[in-house]
This record gives structure tokens, C-alpha cells and sequence, in this order.
């Protein structure tokens, strides 16, 4: 049996690609939208692995939408290769059931990594910069300092307690107090 396997990292991704290039060619086709760097934290490829009975297939338009690592996907090829499963990289042309073909995903392996872990190193470096100009990332805070200025104030007036304050601006009590520690740290 040829058995597909679909992954993207996020529930709006689309599987558009993959699905296109997996059409026609299995007999059935797993889909996951799971970013997971383990096979143990991936259910359906997990499943779907300890599943898979001697002469199956398994088929997978890009290396890296099953393994993370150079070593997850050599040491899976080797364990289901014992168990008399092949792997297909469609995308590659690759076939383990032959010698360069296992020679050729080993090969594939190693290159994925090594163009994941350049990205991670860029997108890195890029953030470095960026935070350097004075680029802010994340959400912005739900207390501004001007609120937090007020709310403190009025905590030592004792016009208003901290849960009346939360109501007053819309939040939990405790985003008041992190921001009040937040403010005195950074005038410190």
C-alpha cells in the first residue's frame, strides 16, 4: 500500500502543493497541521509510521514535511527499511529501496537541515538587527505608560484598589502590578 503523508505547520496553511503533487499517486493520504520538531509529538505520522506493514510505501512530496533533522529521517529510514518500507520523496525523485536512492535521501537529509538551521541563523541575525533600529515584535502591551503612571498613582492616593483599577482598564489585576514592576525596573 502507498501511504501519503501531508504535514504543514499551521491550521491556515495551505496543502495546495503537497496535495497536488500526492494526487493520483497513493492509496491513501494522511494530512497533519502540526509543527512538531519529533516524530513523538506528530500523532498522525506516528501513527501512521507504526502502522505501515512490509511492501508499503510511504510517500512524501518534500523530505523536510516529514523529518526534522538529517538524524530523525535517517534513523526512521533505517528502522522501516528493516521492516520492509520503502520511502518516496516525490519531489526529489528519490527511492530508498534502491542503494543510491538511500544514498540520495541521506544526502537530502543532511542539505535540509543545513538550509533549515541557514534560515534559523538569518531570521536570527535579522531580528538582532532590527531590535537595534528600535523595532518592537510582539503584541503591544495592554497597560501604556501613561495608564500605568495613572494606576500607580492612584494605588498610592488609595482612590482605587487594584481589581478596580483592572475593571477601570480592561484587564486582570495582575497585567496592572507586572506593569507597575515592569515601569520601576526600566527607572531603576
Amino acid at each position: 500500500m502507498r501511504r501519503g503523508y501531508i504535514r504543514v505547520s499551521g491550521k491556515k496553511q495551505n496543502i495546495g502543493r503537497q496535495l497536488k503533487g500526492l494526487e493520483g499517486r497513493c492509496d491513501r493520504l494522511q494530512v497533519e497541521r502540526l509543527s512538531a520538531k519529533t516524530v513523538a509529538k506528530r500523532p498522525v505520522f506516528k501513527k501512521m509510521i507504526e502502522t505501515l506493514q512490509p511492501g508499503d510505501v510511504l510517500v512524501i512530496w518534500d523530505l523536510d514535511r516529514a523529518f526534522r533533522s538529517a538524524e530523525d529521517a535517517i534513523v526512521h529510514e533505517r528502522l522501516l527499511r528493516e521492516r520492509g518500507v520503502k520511502i518516496e520523496v516525490l519531489n526529489d525523485a528519490i527511492d530508498t529501496s534502491t542503494a543510491q536512492g538511500n544514498r540520495d535521501f541521506q544526502t537530502r537529509a543532511v542539505g535540509a537541515e543545513f538550509e533549515r538551521r541557514i534560515i534559523s541563523e538569518r531570521t536570527l541575525e535579522g531580528l538582532k538587527v532590527a531590535r537595534r533600529a528600535g523595532s518592537k515584535f510582539g503584541r503591544p502591551p495592554k497597560m501604556t505608560k501613561r495608564k500605568t503612571l495613572n494606576a500607580m498613582r492612584a494605588l498610592e492616593a488609595e482612590t482605587h484598589n487594584i481589581k478596580e483599577l483592572g475593571e477601570r482598564y480592561g484587564v486582570a489585576p495582575w497585567t496592572i502590578t507586572r506593569a507597575i514592576n515592569r515601569l520601576e525596573q526600566a527607572t531603576c
